[in-house]
């Protein structure tokens, strides 16, 4: 339990500064001489950091183990923050981006596969929970600061004291993590041969938990990006109203997962899973009914609600459905396909919707759920191991 406190604080940790750079831009741009859009060449960077240390790993754990990889990879976010609160050129945060991105994924992968094979359900819903009071947090922590004269650089330093407390507490924690991973794996797995991408990739069933991660992430990413829009443009709502049920979307998953952590004991993975694609799929045609504002609002709500539980059950069926041994390479593929979506899907949606109006825009969310409701649906018959051999 003690080491479980430990990353559940990584996962607050983790969330800390995925929402700041955001919420303090307006200021930052200014002081940095920089444009507006620059910040989604920094996002993108980020993105693509976390792509490629989501792919590699794998590799790292196998020979360096979790707890260094992890104590190591917070360091990196840790350093990189420091330096955001440093920069005085825009251009310097594109190099720092990467450690960042790659620091992140690094956590990201490497613990949502150490929860999936030692954890039971409701501990990986608590801990993606977590991860919502990190990313709600950071803005707020940061808006304390943005009244002050380039205080955006205090709010990234405090965050980066946060990391680099964390990365103390994690450095301290080795032994703990190799005593844990001791008693917990078996004589056997630990001499098992590492299980590369290519090879998971040629699994029965991999490249279809590959496509919903993408769609999912793409609904979930899109939602949050371009719901205001839609609202403010179709459906006449003021844009501090918009803002305001964009939040309630977050606050949906946010609660839903800590929903899903209380009664994961009581309700299998899979029926957490196929209940958050049917509640998804009713928000969507909400959001796209022309009848009623009100309706639009609550659909999001309900979005919200359905993406609760499909991420985290989804990676901690992973170790199930694929084996042990081939699930980190599994969860590691599965999360760089994620934030391959985060990247490419919604500015092709804000694209199209700039060509075809904002109206397009539930169309496009009900398209991606077809997609993922097909793949959840198809990687059921997954989780019997026997159908594997």
């Amino acid at each position: 339990m003690l080491l479980l406190f430990i990353i559940y604080i990584a996962f607050i940790s983790l969330g800390l500064p995925d929402a700041v750079l955001g919420s303090s831009w307006p200021v930052m741009r200014n002081d940095l001489n920089a444009s507006l859009e620059f910040a989604g060449v920094i996002s993108l960077i980020i993105s693509a950091g976390t792509v490629i240390s989501s792919l590699y790993v794998n590799k790292a754990i196998h020979y360096f183990g979790i707890g260094k990889v992890v104590a190591l990879s917070v360091l990196l976010t840790a350093l990189a923050l420091l330096g955001f609160s440093m920069s005085n050129l825009a251009l310097a945060l594109v190099f720092l981006a990467i450690p960042l991105g790659v620091g992140a994924g690094a956590v990201d992968a490497g613990l949502n596969n150490f929860v999936a094979l030692h954890y039971k359900a409701k501990h990986m819903n608590y801990l993606h929970s977590f991860w919502g009071v990190g990313a709600t947090a950071g803005p707020l922590l940061m808006a304390n600061f943005l009244a002050l004269a380039e205080g955006w650089r205090d709010g990234y330093m405090t965050i980066a004291v946060v990391q680099f407390l964390l990365v103390i507490l994690l450095f301290a924690s080795l032994p703990l993590w190799k005593q844990f991973v001791t008693h917990s794996v078996k004589r056997d797995e630990t001499s098992a041969p590492l299980v590369t991408n290519m090879t998971a990739l040629k699994m029965k069933g991999v490249s279809l938990q590959l496509i919903m991660f993408f769609s999912y992430c793409a609904i979930e990413t899109s939602t949050g990006l371009w719901a205001a829009s839609y609202l403010t443009t179709e459906r006449n709502i003021l844009p501090v109203d918009a803002a305001f049920w964009v939040a309630m979307y977050y606050l949906g998953i946010t609660a839903g997962r800590f929903a899903c952590g209380v009664i994961a004991e009581k309700v299998v993975e899979e029926t957490l899973i196929r209940s958050g694609v049917v509640i998804i799929l009713f928000g969507c045609v909400l959001l796209a009914l022309p009848f009623s504002g009100e309706l639009t609002k609550m659909g999001l709500i309900f979005i919200g609600l359905g993406c609760a539980p499909i991420f985290p059950n989804t990676l901690q069926m992973t170790p199930k459905r694929f084996g042990s041994s081939a699930s980190q390479a599994i969860i590691g593929l599965s999360m760089a396909t994620a934030y391959t979506g985060i990247m490419v899907v919604p500015p092709i949606l804000g694209a199209t919707a700039k060509v075809f109006t904002f109206a397009s825009f539930p169309m496009i969310l009900l398209f991606l759920v077809a997609i993922l409701l097909l793949t959840t649906e198809r990687l059921r018959r997954y989780s019997d191991m026997s159908l594997r051999q």
